[in-house]
């Protein structure tokens, strides 16, 4: 799994509407330096997910619709790849030429998968609010 700049950007969007207040594109980009073409998408998958309400119209603007300190970095990176994976041979349904005649995953994935398992449990521990105040 690689954080893209689409993810690291929508980290630093969810920073910068986690301080509060309604929040319009041009303000978002400026105060994280994001480039405005990749916000609209990035911002649309954050409503999506229920972190962020889109204000449309004359006042329009962005809010959280949650608090930063409900939600976690997998839910940052889940929002953006809704299948964030460490290996295409842990998507489900996959079928890996490697897999023995018995039907059971090989060691690779049997590894793979106890990674993962350990960077999701780790990416779920702290809650975006605590990341923003370390």
């Amino acid at each position: 799994m690689l954080v893209t700049k689409e993810i690291d950007y929508a980290v630093r969007i969810v920073r910068d509407l986690s301080r509060g207040g309604r929040k319009t594109i041009d303000e978002i980009c400026l105060n994280e330096l994001i480039p405005r073409q990749f916000s609209y998408k990035i911002l649309k998958k954050l409503e999506k997910a229920g972190m962020v309400q889109i204000f449309r119209g004359a006042g329009g603007g962005y809010k959280m619709a949650m608090d930063a300190s409900s939600i976690t970095l997998f839910d940052v990176i889940s929002s953006i790849n809704s299948e964030p994976l460490l290996s295409e041979c842990l998507r489900q349904g996959y079928n890996c030429p490697l897999d023995g005649k018995d039907g059971k995953p090989c060691g690779i994935h049997n590894e793979l998968s106890r990674i993962q398992d350990l960077v999701f449990a780790h990416l779920r521990e702290k809650s975006m609010a605590d990341i923003f105040n370390s």
